[in-house]
Formats: C-alpha cells, structure tokens, sequence
C-alpha cells in the first residue's frame, strides 16, 4: 500500500504491507528536488518504484539502515541510476542485509528483507540544485541514524529518532539515553515542519521535541529511583506501565517495556 500526499515541494510517501486488506505498520519515504529521504520496505518495492516512474532521482539518503527504510534502494538506483548515501555505520547492512542484520519472524512479515545495495558515506551537506540539507548523526534509534536538516527553509526530516507519542516499549538493541540526546540536539534547531519516519508531520515541532524530552527524563528518573530500591525490570515495568502491550507478544519480547526499562538503567551514561 502506498499513499501520497503533497506538502509544498516535498511528496510523503506512506508505505505499509498490506494485511488482511489494511495497511499494517507504516513507514514513511520522502521526494523532494530529486532526493529521496529513505526507500520504505521490500515488500512496497513495486508500488514505490511505481509512483515514481515520472520523477527524477538523482540521490537517495537513508536515514539509517533499518530493513522498512532501505527496502527500495537496489530497485530505485536500478531504475534512476540514483547515488546512495548513508551513515559509513550502515554501509555494510546496506551491502549484506541478511548477514550483517538478521530479521526477527515479525520482521519478516511486516517488511522483508531488502535487497542489496551499494552506498557512499555521507558527508556533512547534502546538496540538491535548490537546496541544502545538513546532516545530523543521531543515534539511539540505531548507531548509524541521521537526519537531515534544511535551515533556510526550516525543514527537519527525523527519521526514526523522533516519531512521537509517550514510549511504554523499546526494542532490545535501542539506547534511551542516545535517543533523549539526539533529541535534546534536534530540539536546539529553528524548524518550520518535521518530517517523521511514520508519515506524520509536524508544525510545533520544538514543542513536540521538548515534550517528548520531558517525558522520557521524567521515566527515565522514575525508572532510576525504583531501581535504587531494589525493584527488579519487570516489577518497574508494571508499578509504571502496568501490562505489557500487545507488541511485545507479536515479537517475542523484542520490543517491550522491560527492554525499556533495561535501557534507562544499563545504558545511564557514566556520571
């Protein structure tokens, strides 16, 4: 399933398996002057490479290398000859997806493996004939994660780093205390519209920036207290969440409150 919407000069691309004739978890990829902002699953090739047949791809820029946003790199750099460009830390998944980052049965499922591709390490400014994007490492999400940012026109494409919403789970290999970091740095820019990794754009975006900050310090320090008391992860995971959610059962306890809990407690920054 994709879905296409026009915002100004950029067109969002909402991309999902679809499910029992439902769209199931989406992702999202960006267009905007011939760059392309992430590729979206293996299973929504075809239905992207599609809805771009009458545009021009010159670049493609991964925010990181997560299987739901690199799925269409191999077929759109077949399609428009367009250069990759990621993260050097995500280079090699790029080349060896299913090696260098095996999938979890629900991956499978909801995205597939991405074929693969080849890509450059990206520099400091991504350049486009009217634009000028600056690149941002923002970890947490995963090691290699970027996003980009346009000043003059206060455009921030977030990736994965900020999607929105109160976290009551973490995957398993995810730093909390990186994400609360990356945030606090995005948080410092003058930005007009934000562009999320699921689709969903934002005009208050420091708001929404500091408000997701504030949550997670705020669980972060109550994590930490009730852990000095000696409670274990999953009692902590209950007094402040209570059940695990659903999520947690689809993946087998990849994604889950108590790896949420784990991450504000063994990934603390020293001092």
């Amino acid at each position: 399933m994709v879905l296409i919407e026009d915002i100004g000069e950029i067109r969002k691309f909402r991309l999902a398996r679809t499910l029992l004739g439902r769209g199931f978890y989406f992702t999202a990829a960006y267009w905007v002057d011939g760059l392309m902002i992430d590729t979206g699953c293996a299973h929504t090739v075809r239905e992207l490479v599609a809805a771009l047949e009458e545009s021009t791809i010159e670049r493609i820029v991964n925010t990181h290398s997560h299987e739901d946003h690199i799925g269409a790199n191999s077929a759109l750099k077949q399609r428009f000859g367009a250069e990759i460009l990621a993260h050097p830390l995500g280079l090699p998944v790029l080349t060896e997806p299913h090696r260098r980052q095996p999938l979890k049965p629900y991956q499978v499922i909801m995205w597939g493996y991405p074929e693969p591709s080849q890509g450059t390490a990206i520099g400091d400014v991504v350049e486009t004939e009217r634009y000028r994007f600056q690149v941002i490492h923002t970890p947490g999400h995963s090691p290699d994660h970027i996003c980009l940012y346009e000043p003059d026109r206060g455009w921030l494409f977030t990736g994965d780093t900020y999607i929105g919403g109160r976290d009551r789970a973490l995957r398993a290999d995810y730093n909390v205390w990186q994400i609360i970091s990356s945030l606090r740095n995005l948080a410092e820019l003058e930005v007009s519209l934000l562009f999320t990794g699921s689709g969903s754009v934002r005009k208050d975006a420091r708001v929404a920036l500091l408000q997701k900050i504030d949550y997670l310090e705020q669980t972060g320090a109550r994590v930490l207290e009730l852990h000095r008391r000696g409670l274990s992860y999953g009692r902590i995971r209950r007094e402040l969440f209570g059940f695990e959610q659903p999520i947690s059962y689809l993946t087998l306890g990849n994604f889950s409150g108590k790896n949420l809990i784990r991450s504000f407690v063994e990934d603390r920054p020293a001092g």
